[in-house]
């Protein structure tokens, strides 16, 4: 799990963003949004694991239709789709750009071709295994990410002739290190928003996502899931705080030493660890690299798989042929790994910010309808019109847009962030509301 959430967007981007203090997230200010995901895990487990071992679901969508029809599960599912290849294209990007920008630019090979070994790799090993591979797989290429990044913080500390606690009394200090802001609720990094935001983010893009879903849904029994899920949730938030520690000390590495750094923050990391350090320390945070690429995007290229199957084409609902089953998989299998192929390459060309704030944003269209339904179908009793679903869900992240770019001339001059995912989610409900219908309810499909 920490592997799948620990992506290269963290490894590289979160402490980049550390040192931007012109933007939304400059500071620690990531860190509030951190604490609103701690709720989120929360709701998860109490509220979304539940109805998954219920209805033993394989794919989570699997609800909508049992809840509201099959338009409503194919929709769900195609903005599954649509969000988990944005979101992992975004990650094996920034990867994938600093190994060129740092190995591969001088061995001249290009930036398609890198793209096209890393993902062939990652498609060749979860092809046979599966989930069964991930589970195995992920816990490893964690504890490399892991390390490189600890590696790298004991490297600058000891050439600033610091012991580690006093590196950390140095972060403290500094004006980087502050959290909390509570000055301007029209800024982006108002704390009631971004932790409001944060909550919103974990429940959304955690729990309706079948990529991050599908290894809790495999633990034996709901109180390991929620153990599962509540020791997750403890882990990732020292995680991020050990991040964003990490890039706090990058920014007074560079200071103290006169060096140069990138224009682009998520490039910072990388600069300083293979040009400033020697050959080992070098290895070592390119094996963390490729772990922090590989653990995030081998999860999502099989869950893409799984969904599209499931979902999609209607797997296990009555095909008996086993051979044509694993030849169509395959071939699924192939399709998403090309598409991810054209996305990662079309970012190159397109992406203009950092990619963990570009995560988010987009995430606040694509999760938007997703939160929509589930929330309707979980906290209402009302049936809705299933073949006017797919209507509402394309409509409202469009609403959500034209409110985003107005919201400063219509709300006098606030400007919204990361809680469009909730905006998102708000109209998408109103527009259930709107096509509603007497039919059976939620108490008598689900009860407790």
């Amino acid at each position: 799990m920490i592997g799948a959430s620990l992506s290269g967007v963290t490894y590289l981007s979160v402490p980049g963003v550390v040192g931007n203090l012109e933007v939304t997230n400059g500071h620690f200010s990531y860190l509030q949004m951190v604490m609103g995901n701690m709720l989120g895990y929360l709701a998860i487990a109490m509220i979304l694991l539940p109805v998954y071992y219920r209805l033993k679901l394989t794919s989570i969508y699997g609800y909508l239709e049992d809840r509201f029809g099959n338009m409503s599960l194919k929709t769900g599912a195609s903005f599954f789709l649509l969000s988990r290849i944005i979101g992992a294209s975004f990650r094996l990007f920034l990867v994938a750009l600093v190994l060129q920008t740092f190995v591969f630019d001088e061995m001249g090979i290009g930036f398609p071709v890198t793209i096209l070994v890393i993902l062939l790799m990652i498609w060749i090993y979860t092809l046979k295994g599966g989930i069964k591979t991930i589970v195995w797989t992920d816990p490893l290429q964690t504890i490399f990410m892991l390390l490189a990044a600890g590696a790298a913080f004991y490297y600058m500390a000891s050439d600033l002739g610091m012991g580690m606690t006093e590196a950390i009394s140095t972060i403290k200090s500094s004006d980087y290190s502050r959290i909390f802001f509570f000055d301007d609720p029209k800024e982006g990094r108002y704390f009631f928003k971004q932790f409001l935001a944060g909550a919103t983010i974990a429940f959304a893009m955690m729990g309706l996502d079948q990529d991050m879903m599908q290894k809790h849904n495999s633990c034996p029994n709901i109180g390991d899931a929620r153990k599962n899920m509540f020791s997750f949730a403890i882990v990732l938030f020292l995680a991020n705080v050990a991040f964003v520690g990490l890039g706090a000390l990058l920014f007074i590495y560079a200071e103290s030493k006169g060096i140069s750094l990138p224009s682009k923050t998520d490039e910072v990391f990388a600069s300083i660890a293979l040009n400033q350090f020697g050959q080992g320390m070098g290895i070592l945070f390119l094996i963390g690299l490729i772990a922090a690429a590989f653990s995030s995007a081998d999860s999502a290229l099989t869950a893409l798989t799984t969904s599209f199957c499931v979902d999609i084409l209607g797997f296990e609902k009555g095909e008996k042929d086993q051979a044509k089953l694993k030849r169509t998989r395959f071939m699924v299998h192939m399709l998403f790994t090309f598409v991810l192929f054209l996305v990662i390459l079309s970012f190159k060309y397109l992406l203009k910010s950092d990619v963990v704030s570009a995560v988010f944003r987009v995430a606040g269209y694509t999760y938007g309808p997703l939160l929509g339904l589930f929330v309707f179908g979980l906290f209402t009793k009302m049936q809705v019109r299933d073949r006017l679903v797919p209507i509402v869900c394309v409509l409202s992240p469009f609403l959500t847009y034209v409110l985003n770019v107005n919201s400063k001339a219509w709300f006098n001059g606030y400007a919204f962030g990361f809680e469009l995912l909730l905006i998102n989610g708000c109209i998408t409900f109103v527009g259930l509301l709107l096509i509603r219908k007497a039919g059976k309810s939620a108490s008598e499909l689900y009860p407790a």
